[in-house]
């Protein structure tokens, strides 16, 4: 189905989710779905969501009151998870946005999955991984924030830059994004990272053990939901993968189509 017409309800947990990543948050759910239905959940007489009411006119995000019955108790959790369960059953929508960071929505995560229902969960690195795990995807809100500009006396200039000759269009030599990928990228990657990778590849690969990186991206997400090229400082999946020195890449053009480039990876060991 195409992206446009993937009807997505948003339904945002105010009391654990900062108003800063309103913006960048919501071009980001524009990726995956037209969000048809987007609600946000809180206590509105309480001064610390002050900063939510400047910007919900903005987004067109209806707010929902809900006043605790009990003092050190949340009632918003439950007002979304009853929202989200009529949602289901109601509306014509495919899948639902859930942000929040606390893990009491792993079930309704896992529900609305039961369902039928594209789940993405968005919230902050804190975020419990059961919750993380129920959902079909996970978008971290730390690598929606703004980046800031390297200086010119950036460390990165020294660091190594991958061979790009076999595939001369997926990086640019000059991009730091493609700098310091000496083994594992330009952050550190952990070992269970780099074996979820190795092992997908090996999943999908023909009998030359080359996978199209569109599916192993797929698998990967399919496997760790959290998984993100962004949050090991690449803007996009193909320059994630090249960065990785126990893989190599491949660029192959469409005869039919020879504008369309498709992207292919296998394991070195493989070879």
């Amino acid at each position: 189905m195409p992206v446009k017409d993937v009807r997505l309800a948003v339904l945002i947990d105010a009391d654990n989710i900062s108003a800063t990543y309103i913006k960048p948050m919501m071009l980001e759910i524009a990726r995956y779905g037209n969000p048809t239905i987007k609600r946000i959940y809180g206590d509105w007489t309480k001064p610390q969501l002050g900063p939510w009411k400047q910007v919900l006119l903005d987004h067109a995000i209806t707010p929902v009151q809900q006043f605790g019955y009990t003092s050190g108790k949340n009632a918003t959790d439950s007002s979304l998870i009853i929202d989200a369960m009529d949602i289901l059953y109601t509306e014509k929508v495919d899948g639902f946005c859930l942000v929040s960071s606390d893990s009491d929505f792993t079930r309704l995560a896992t529900r609305l999955r039961e369902a039928g229902k594209i789940v993405y969960g968005i919230g902050e690195k804190k975020t419990p991984t059961p919750f993380v795990a129920a959902c079909d995807r996970f978008i971290f809100l730390e690598i929606l924030a703004p980046k800031e500009k390297k200086s010119k006396g950036s460390d990165a200039s020294s660091e190594k830059v991958l061979p790009v000759a076999e595939i001369p269009d997926l990086l640019d030599p000059s991009d730091a994004e493609s700098k310091g990928a000496s083994g594992k990228g330009s952050k550190i990657i952990d070992d269970a990272t780099c074996e979820l990778i190795s092992s997908s590849v090996s999943d999908l690969a023909d009998e030359d053990g080359w996978a199209f990186l569109g599916d192993v991206g797929n698998l990967v997400n399919k496997k760790s939901p959290s998984f993100d090229a962004r949050n090991y400082g690449f803007s996009k999946m193909s320059k994630f993968m090249q960065s990785l020195d126990f893989l190599e890449c491949e660029l192959r053009v469409n005869e039919k189509n020879p504008q369309v480039k498709l992207i292919y990876v296998r394991n070195k060991e493989d070879n």
